[in-house]
């Protein structure tokens, strides 16, 4: 009987097993291929699913046809490719850490180990790698299998990273072969999007409406730094740098840098990385709006359309399967997503990061990267640059001091995108600044006087229970508040609403957290700014006179009396800033400042809290992927009812009822859905509020949602707030 490697699927076929061997090894090989690994991959996927030609492993399908409505436990199939992968020559061991993975995730060197020498389990491989060599012409390669030119045996971090990028293309390799079979529909629709010469040509295209703009200061800025980015896509691949005061134009320039780094060097994708969902929809919008359905965003706040008749959730479907494994031109994510991805183990996780191989990664606002990860951080993105043809670029107005130093194990051989970047911004000099004098203090009181004295103002503070503080203050049943203590959808409709306010000339009163710093398109008169990081200060200082419509916008710093701060790095970063503001020479236009302030930020804080790299060093995946969590939380997600500015929106109310309704795990689908209604509270208030009752309790076993939710790993189930988020104070 012809041996299979899975069941029968809706044509009564079943899958070849030594086809499926072969077609997932010369998949994965043209993957790696890439990063020069092509052999290694081919080998990891002729042996990665041996053990299901063993007796057992058949008789176990063929009761899984019988029996379809069961969930049936299978023996284990990974233990004989294991055994062949660590027997091999040269570095063909390494294998057996993606074969014993290739389900549950790569293990550790000590699981592994363990694994390989599981008694009551090595007499049946055996017997599985006996009869795959009667099945196959060739088993095993002739001669001893070697790492790729450039990563070092001896480099512990070079091979564990490399691990990592070859578990990636044999699993991608892998699901794909195994959704051809089950679901070749699907596995049809994946792939395509327009051709780099197609998307240069669009954005082109779109480009040209800016040559009939007026010569005003900001567009004669935002001309010379697209042609910059022109004139430096043509540089070797490596790491560039974008320095651009706010206002500057770097969502296109830096696009169009990409775009034609790409072309010159033939490169497969761009990715652009951002901190915040709210820049990613306002970004992934302007490059949709250029270049048509052909981006990928992805981040956990996309919701798919229901209707999948439509050429909209046609579409929808498309970037849903894309985002599996970012097989698209170009992806939108969140700089969260990139990195947890790239310190995981998991297949789910791990599918796409072959696909980072060859392509141009734009980080955006990089300011914003964790400094207690940033050690393991930058080495991924040398060994990224070093070993996989990816060119990076830092993208901001406050550049970070990522070069190599005594006290970082930063980058090396980093290029300026655009010449001498100081004189743009004293070009785009747009705002003065005022700050406190030492020691001096200002009450809530004293800051909502300010505000009141303004027609249109945006104070942000640092913490979200000073927001709340601030607003009852100022007793104005007009203000607005942005934090995120409202849900995503909420938020959108807020900004929405200051931005019409903004537009007509109404009077705005907005009180908001550092949610609106980064890349948010707001354009206040006067901005008054809580003490806080510098990056902080000037990030929102580009919300203040950002077209350049007055002579000179306002950002106002002030100390406030019994304000908090969030503790460790933010707290140090404000010390070091207040510092820097005591000094006589300090000036904010120069982007020398920013990088002083940031090398002494990094000598004050612990750049690898977690001690990730020797995690790493120890080949330990399963301990990096816990400790690697870029942000720190323990926090519950709360599904809110929100119902819209004028309380008729029923979709949040709608979709608590399928949840309430699911007997199993929640769709990832209605998942989707149920984002932009969340917001995340603190575990040890939960309690509290249920008491109270501010939230009602809808833990069920078998929700699943702290799976999708990959950093509440803590979470068995989910709670739905009964009232305005704002009152629950974090």
């Amino acid at each position: 009987m012809t041996p299979i490697a899975h069941s029968k699927n809706t044509q009564g076929q079943q899958h070849d097993l030594i086809e499926h061997l072969q077609c997932v090894a010369a998949r994965a090989a043209e993957f790696a291929a890439k990063f020069g690994a092509g052999d290694l991959a081919y080998w990891a996927g002729m042996w990665h699913d041996a053990g299901k030609i063993h007796p057992r492993f058949q008789d176990y399908l063929h009761k899984c046809e019988m029996h379809p409505d069961k969930r049936l436990q299978g023996p284990d199939h990974k233990l004989a490719g294991s055994l062949i992968a660590a027997d091999q020559r040269g570095v063909g061991s390494l294998l057996a850490f993606l074969i014993a993975g290739h389900h549950g995730g790569i293990p550790s060197r000590a699981d592994l180990k363990g694994f390989l020498k599981h008694q009551t389990k090595t007499q049946p491989a055996q017997k599985a790698i006996e009869l795959i060599g009667q099945h196959c012409r060739e088993v095993e390669p002739t001669t001893p299998l070697a790492l790729p030119s450039g990563i070092a045996s001896e480099s512990e971090l070079d091979v564990e990273f490399f691990i990592r990028m070859l578990f990636s293309a044999l699993v991608d390799a892998d699901f794909l072969d195994t959704e051809r079979h089950f679901n070749r529909e699907q596995a049809e629709g994946r792939g395509g999007g327009p051709s780099f010469p197609d998307l240069w040509q669009a954005f082109e295209k779109d480009q040209e409406k800016f040559t009939k703009f007026p010569a005003s200061r900001v567009n004669i800025v935002r001309q010379d730094v697209y042609q910059a980015c022109l004139q430096a896509a043509g540089q070797p691949q490596g790491i560039f740098r974008l320095t651009v005061p706010t206002g500057g134009g770097k969502t296109r320039s830096g696009m169009a840098f990409a775009l034609k780094h790409a072309l010159c060097h033939g490169l497969d994708r761009v990715i652009v990385a951002i901190p915040y969902t709210s820049i990613i929809e306002q970004t992934a919008d302007v490059y949709r709006h250029i270049f048509g359905p052909g981006v990928l965003e992805h981040h956990s706040a996309v919701a798919l359309p229901e209707d999948r008749s439509d050429p909209v959730s046609l579409n929808a479907v498309w970037s849903r399967l894309a985002a599996e494994n970012w097989d698209a031109p170009i992806v939108v994510t969140t700089t969260v997503q990139l990195f947890e991805s790239l310190f995981d183990r998991k297949t789910t996780a791990c599918r796409k990061l072959h696909n980072l191989a060859r392509s141009v990664i734009v980080l955006d606002e990089v300011q914003t990267l964790p400094t207690h990860l940033l050690e393991p951080i930058l080495d991924a993105l040398k060994q990224l640059v070093a070993h996989y043809n990816v060119t990076v670029v830092l993208s901001t107005a406050t550049q970070p001091a990522l070069d190599n130093s005594p006290y970082l194990k930063g980058l090396d051989n980093i290029s300026e995108i655009v010449p001498d970047p100081g004189r743009l911004f004293s070009a785009l000099r747009r705002v003065s600044y005022e700050w406190p004098r030492a020691g001096e203090k200002w009450t809530w009181e004293r800051v909502a006087q300010e505000m009141r004295e303004a027609e249109q103002v945006l104070t942000v503070v640092n913490t979200k229970s000073d927001a709340l503080v601030l607003l009852e203050t100022l007793q104005d049943e007009d203000a607005l508040h942005l934090s995120t203590l409202l849900c995503g959808a909420h938020r959108r409709v807020i900004l929405g609403e200051v931005r019409q306010r903004l537009k007509q000339g109404r009077p705005c009163h907005l009180v908001s957290t550092q949610v609106v710093e980064a890349g948010v398109d707001l354009d206040f008169p006067c901005v008054l700014r809580a003490f806080g990081p510098l990056d902080r200060i000037v990030q929102v200082a580009g919300r203040c006179n950002r077209e350049g419509q007055s002579a000179s916008g306002r950002v106002v710093v002030f100390d406030p009396e019994g304000g908090k701060l969030p503790p460790k790095a933010y707290s140090t970063a404000t010390d070091i800033c207040r510092n820097l503001l005591g000094r006589p020479d300090f000036d904010f236009s120069k982007p020398d400042s920013y990088r002083a302030f940031f090398r002494s930020l990094y000598q004050g804080v612990e750049l690898d809290e977690e001690k990730v790299q020797s995690f790493r060093k120890n080949f330990d995946y399963p301990a990096v992927a816990e400790k690697f969590r870029m942000i720190k939380d323990d926090s519950v997600p709360v599904i809110v009812r929100y119902r819209g500015q004028d309380g008729s929106d029923d979709t949040a109310d709608r979709l608590i009822s399928q949840v309430t309704n699911q007997v199993e795990r929640l769709p990832r689908r209605l998942l989707q859905r149920l984002q932009p209604y969340l917001v995340n509270v603190k575990s040890r208030l939960i309690h509290e509020y249920q008491q109270e009752g501010l939230v009602g309790d809808l833990n069920r076993p078998g929700l699943g949602l702290w799976e999708w939710l990959g950093k509440y790993d803590n979470i068995r189930g989910i709670t739905v707030a009964n009232r305005d988020p704002e009152e629950l104070v974090v």
